[in-house]
């Protein structure tokens, strides 16, 4: 019966860092250096409003944006965070991670051939998404550029069928931010278009030299911003995100996200309220000792001779695969099974990211450390 399926999901592909994860998951004494997921765990306080949740049965359907408190709590934070300002009522949608955000947004603004501009490399979530609506991911080549999809190099890409523009900083896998001065001039070359700013902010709290800004602070009107707590307070299994949207979008995303998952779950909802009222700083210790782990794994890089963009953000290195090796594949192959340390190959990030590998250093000093002895010491060999 497999004939009988859409060809769009047929086409599309899993994502590459899973697959390299789940092919050297269970080797012995691998070091894993693949996945964003945060060592460290949920704030306690965020887990007892998850059992309080619990045992006062608030374990029901709540409104498909979420329920009212919880929203109110957001527009509150992303306004003394970022300076944003989106109304609870009409202007705030609560999904299941930030993941379904892109998902619900990418359906309800695409139409069929119509096309959607990305920074390459990029996060591989986006492409799927955008093949399944019918429309075609365009990459912009941003190696060049210390990463960054600036003006000079968007304005080549848009055209009469550029329905949106992906702005995901800071960026996985290059952990590079855009500044002010650049946003704004995004802003400016976007503006009065029919294009929209998809800004995928998760990151938005692991920013180390500089503070976040939002390119929705510039042009709101076009902007639908995501953001979520998987990253900020480590709740990567709540699948909580939030969409940012002015009304008029908002209410057309929001049928999307009601057929699609009805609402986000409840408890997790109220672990999330925890998380906005009382954890507003949350963020703070994890990323401090994320800055310091840039800083070490910069370091054992850079007097490793390995040619690396020093990430702005997030928690990762995208570096460029020595000479000598035929795709970025056959180099993490090769560092899998000589020295038992997995990164991720940059092809994983789109065809862009061929020539390169991502290092995830959200893991502890220990492993870090580990982990650059034993390709140092492969290096040498």
């Amino acid at each position: 019966m497999e004939h009988l399926l859409n060809p769009r999901v047929k086409n599309i592909e899993i994502s590459g860092i899973r697959k390299f994860y789940n092919m050297v998951a269970n080797m012995e004494d691998m070091i894993s250096l693949t996945i964003g997921q945060p060592d460290f765990g949920t704030p306690g306080h965020i887990k007892a409003a998850a059992k309080k949740a619990i045992d006062e049965n608030f374990t029901v359907y709540t409104h498909n944006a979420g329920f009212m408190e919880l929203r109110e709590a957001a527009s509150v934070y992303f306004n003394k965070k970022y300076g944003l300002d989106y109304r609870s009522e009409d202007e705030i949608i609560v999904t299941a991670g930030a993941s379904e955000a892109i998902d619900v947004i990418l359906r309800t603004i695409l139409t069929e051939k119509s096309e959607v501009i990305l920074p390459g490399p990029v996060y591989p979530g986006y492409e799927p998404v955008i093949q399944l609506c019918g429309a075609r991911p365009v990459y912009a080549d941003i190696t060049k550029n210390g990463f960054k999809l600036t003006v000079d190099i968007l304005k080549h890409y848009i055209n009469d069928r550029t329905r949106c523009i992906i702005l995901p900083y800071p960026s996985n896998p290059t952990g590079v931010t855009l500044s002010q001065e650049e946003l704004r001039d995004i802003a400016e070359l976007v503006r009065g278009k029919d294009i929209f700013i998809l800004a995928d902010e998760i990151y938005s709290e692991l920013v180390f030299d500089q503070e976040h800004t939002s390119i929705a602070a510039y042009l709101r009107e076009q902007t639908i911003v995501i953001n979520g707590l998987s990253k900020s307070h480590s709740m990567t299994g709540w699948r909580i995100g939030f969409i940012l949207a002015p009304s008029e979008i908002s209410r057309h995303i929001l049928k999307v996200h009601q057929y699609n998952v009805t609402c986000a779950a409840s408890v997790s909802q109220q672990a999330a309220l925890a998380a906005l009222k009382d954890g507003y700083d949350d963020a703070i210790p994890m990323k401090e000792e994320y800055a310091k782990r840039r800083d070490y794994v910069y370091k054992r890089l850079s007097d490793l001779k390995f040619r690396v963009v020093k990430p702005d953000g997030a928690f990762y290195f995208f570096v460029q695969v020595p000479d000598g090796f035929g795709s970025s594949l056959e180099f993490c192959l090769d560092l899998v099974e000589k020295a038992k340390v997995a990164v991720v190959p940059g092809d994983a990030f789109s065809p862009l990211g061929e020539g390169y590998f991502r290092i995830s250093f959200a893991y502890s000093m220990e492993t870090l450390k580990t982990a650059m002895d034993r390709m140092e010491a492969y290096l040498q060999r």
